[in-house]
């Protein structure tokens, strides 16, 4: 527990190791290697251990969680609230469609996409670190994994 608590830290902000796996979360372990692969709350996949190198995958429950619980992560791209649909459904967030980004984002890191009023979208990488965001007008900024229409 302690494992996973402390890559969610290092990933997503101090403090939101705690807030994401609570006491009751079950891990599974991957039957070939032995190594932690998904960690659920309730039946509902939380997080993904990305074997290749070790960080967290997230799911869109996990994304709600840390968004209602955990104010100061650090991992938000805020995107027009007029293609919050798209993203939604699944699109990729595009840099002009862009509000505002978490200063200590970098390429390749996960991200959680929310709307203007702080809803969350969608899960998934960033292409671009967060100065190449605000400073690009076209192309795509993060490729999203999982939409939260899809998701539910």
């Amino acid at each position: 527990m302690q494992r996973l608590r402390s890559s969610a830290d290092y990933q997503f902000g101090k403090g939101v190791g705690a807030v994401l796996f609570p006491e009751n979360v079950e891990v599974l372990y991957s039957k070939a290697t032995g190594r932690i692969r998904y960690v659920n709350l309730c039946g509902k996949r939380l997080a993904t251990l990305r074997p290749m190198d070790g960080l967290l995958s997230l799911s869109i429950n996990a994304a709600k969680c840390i968004a209602k619980n955990a104010a100061f992560a650090r991992c938000f791209v805020t995107v027009r609230k007029d293609v919050s649909q798209v993203i939604a459904a699944g699109g990729d967030v595009f840099a002009a469609h862009i509000v505002k980004v978490d200063d200590a984002i970098h390429a390749k890191d996960e991200v959680i996409i929310v709307d203007e009023e702080g809803q969350v979208l969608a899960v998934g990488r960033a292409l671009l670190s967060s100065a190449e965001m605000r400073a690009f007008k076209t192309g795509v900024a993060v490729k999203v994994r999982h939409g939260s229409m899809k998701e539910s």
